[in-house]
């Protein structure tokens, strides 16, 4: 990196914008948030509508599980290419291609006929977001300068934490006013104006920008990426409906061997040419090893606590949409204020021990909603979830805002493609991890043969089963913090920090996590 006072000139860095005073770059900042805003709440939004959608079109729950999984699995597969693909044909020129691709297949999703054109119609809408999502803070990298990038990761941080919570707020109200008679409908087709509009301000605003150096895609190394997670995601989301065949666990172990030929790969490719698809020099970086272990962990927790919660509420309570979805908002309120002033006022002064009591809260959040959930039963109302589901939210808000900051500071900005393509495929992985489980946690420990009457206290009981698992995620997640840096560099007494020194303590691998954003 080169410090705010040093900036070179587009012409000689056409990353770099050559008036910082430029207002464009605001414009520019609202479109790719709107973007990462959209993205998030239709990985959630889905979930709330669950209920009508299976009403409407007799999905099974095996096509349910792969209506929110499909999404998941398809965006980890296609991160790490996508991020790297920005690096060598523009930023700008992929970012549009992808909220293109993601208005197109939100279109199909919700003029779908059937439960297969929908599970089909998110898969394509996962792989397109792989394509959008790598290239929204490597725009941001290459369109603010150092010392402007605290408070644009701040801000956000409070959107990723608004934008991942108030999905199903947003769903129920879709849902319940059933537009048109359309029903569940209106949650894909909400996005054509947003995306139309975005597709058609971003090229006027948004400054295209590359990678400093030629780069070249690495064909080999994507096939890797994408069979390895195929091989260990597939079977782990359909291994319960199908009752665990032994092929299942064939595959997930081959996919380990697979991710050990990616390294090999990756490792003799850097050495032959300097364009690996994965920065493998990124891992020395103690942040960043770290930073990649707790995305992985925190998404496997989210992606198991937001679908069974859904499933709790609708399925188990018998709550309308509406009413689930309302409940949900002391949580967003609380994620967005926590995220909002994580960074610009506390990890100034605290570092990561802000991250390390946001796992806390959350750890201390559920087990007070496990809590709620065994006094109450089935006669528990949304008031009562208040108190569990603030305490969670201003745990999340600590840690999705400040957890950004944390990986990349100690690391320059070349490669931000492949970085946050690489941060995004881990977080996206645990997700799809943390989705596959629920058949385990949540799924695993209700009777295939339960008498309507049954139905309500069962899904209660294994609501709190899937929340003591969750609550075990969010404790190794406190341990690994350790390893994060005590004080991210750009808070460092006295100012601003140095980033001429912080070039010289950088390996040349280390270039990649500048632009990874936590999901």
């Amino acid at each position: 990196m080169t410090s705010s006072a040093s900036l070179p000139s587009t012409a000689a860095d056409p990353t770099v914008p050559s008036d910082p005073s430029d207002r464009r770059r605001w414009f520019a900042l609202a479109i790719v948030m709107t973007a990462a805003f959209m993205d998030l709440v239709d990985v959630t939004i889905v979930n709330i509508a669950i209920p009508s959608i299976k009403r409407d079109t007799g999905a099974s729950f095996s096509s349910i599980q792969w209506i929110t999984a499909g999404y998941a699995l398809a965006f980890a597969a296609g991160l790490i290419t996508g991020g790297r693909l920005g690096d060598i044909y523009g930023r700008k020129r992929l970012f549009l291609i992808g909220i293109g691709g993601f208005t197109l297949a939100s279109a199909l999703g919700g003029f779908a006929a059937n439960p297969e054109m929908l599970v089909a119609s998110r898969i394509l809408q996962g792989g397109t977001a792989a394509l959008m999502v790598p290239q929204v803070l490597s725009i941001v990298h290459a369109t603010f300068p150092a010392h402007e990038r605290g408070k644009v990761f701040g801000l956000f941080g409070a959107i990723v934490g608004l934008g991942a919570v108030s999905g199903p707020l947003l769903g129920a109200l879709l849902t319940e006013w059933n537009i048109a008679g359309l029903e569940w409908r209106p949650i894909f087709l909400i996005n054509l104006p947003v995306g139309i509009a975005g597709l058609l301000l971003g090229r006027k605003f948004i400054t295209e920008s590359k990678a400093p150096k030629a780069l070249r895609l690495d064909l080999v190394g994507v096939a890797l990426v994408t069979l390895g997670l195929l091989m260990l995601l597939y079977p782990l989301t359909r291994g319960r409906e199908l009752g665990w065949p032994l092929w299942g666990y064939m595959s997930m172990i081959g996919s380990v061997l697979v991710f050990v030929a990616l390294v090999l790969f990756e490792r003799a490719k850097a050495r032959k040419d300097g364009s690996p698809l994965v920065e493998l020099s990124l891992f020395r970086v103690k942040s960043f090893a770290a930073g990649i272990a707790v995305q992985l962990t925190f998404g496997i927790g989210l992606g198991i606590f937001f679908l069974v919660w859904t499933l709790y509420m609708q399925m188990g309570l018998g709550w309308s949409e509406l009413r689930a979805g309302t409940t949900g908002i002391p949580f967003s309120i609380a994620v967005s204020f926590a995220a909002g002033i994580s960074v610009q006022k506390l990890v100034p002064r605290f570092g990561r021990k802000v991250l390390q009591a946001g796992a806390l809260l959350m750890v201390a959040g559920l087990l007070l909603y496990i809590w709620e959930s065994d006094r109450y039963g089935m006669g528990i109302a949304p008031w009562q979830m208040a108190l569990p589901l603030v305490v969670m939210g201003l745990g999340m808000g600590l840690i999705v805002a400040p957890l950004t900051d944390a990986v990349l500071s100690e690391v320059p900005k070349e490669h931000s493609g492949s970085a946050s393509g690489l941060i995004n495929t881990v977080q996206q992985m645990g997700n799809a991890l943390g989705l596959g489980l629920v058949s385990v946690v949540f799924f695993g420990s209700i009777s295939d043969r339960l008498a309507p009457q049954a139905m309500g206290p069962a899904f209660v009981e294994a609501f709190q089963h899937s929340l003591w698992w969750v609550a075990g995620v969010l404790a190794l997640i406190f341990l690994v913090m350790f390893a994060l840096p005590a004080r991210p560099r750009q808070h460092v007494e006295g100012g601003e920090v140095d980033e001429d020194v912080q070039d010289a303590d950088a390996t040349p691998g280390e270039v990649a996590k500048e632009a990874a954003l936590t999901r």
